[in-house]
């Protein structure tokens, strides 16, 4: 049951552009200031992924915005980011990721009881056709609810 679960954003790109096999969540380390961009919703995932680096899970090119009052307390804003996993799930997604064309990236940052989780998606990524027949099956999906409405 999802308690006090606040989501301040979503990947939206993220399924249109990758088939998504799994997904896990993980805490996220951030500094003071980038905590408050957060609860302020000021973050962007503009080419965020993750990789598995010695043993650690790292966060790449997610945008936190600088908070404006912490003024000379701020960090970079695409500065890599630690992601909190327990030991066995970084092996299984060491095993996962080195399979080919697989990678990590992000599908929503929420907080749980006032802890910044990621929710994590091992996903491979889609060729262009499998966009079409997605978009196509949708809007196939979308014209058949609407003849069925019509036939009440």
């Amino acid at each position: 049951m999802d308690q006090a679960r606040k989501v301040v954003a979503r990947n939206r790109k993220a399924r249109h552009e990758y088939e998504i096999l799994e997904t896990l969540e993980a805490g996220i380390e951030l500094k003071g200031p980038e905590v408050k961009s957060l609860r302020a919703g000021q973050v962007s995932f503009q080419d965020a992924h993750a990789r598995v680096e010695g043993g650690e899970v790292w966060l790449y090119n997610l945008h936190i915005s600088p908070y404006e009052q912490a003024n000379r307390f701020n960090v970079d804003p695409l500065r890599r980011r630690k992601l909190l996993l327990h030991r066995d799930e970084i092996r299984r997604l060491v095993g996962k990721v080195e399979e080919k064309g697989l990678t990590l990236i992000p599908l929503e940052v929420y907080f749980v009881r006032g802890y910044a989780k990621v929710a994590l998606a091992v996903a491979r990524g889609k060729k262009l056709h499998d966009k079409r027949e997605a978009l196509k099956r949708r809007q196939q999906e979308l014209e058949a609810k609407r003849a069925m409405e019509r036939g009440r």
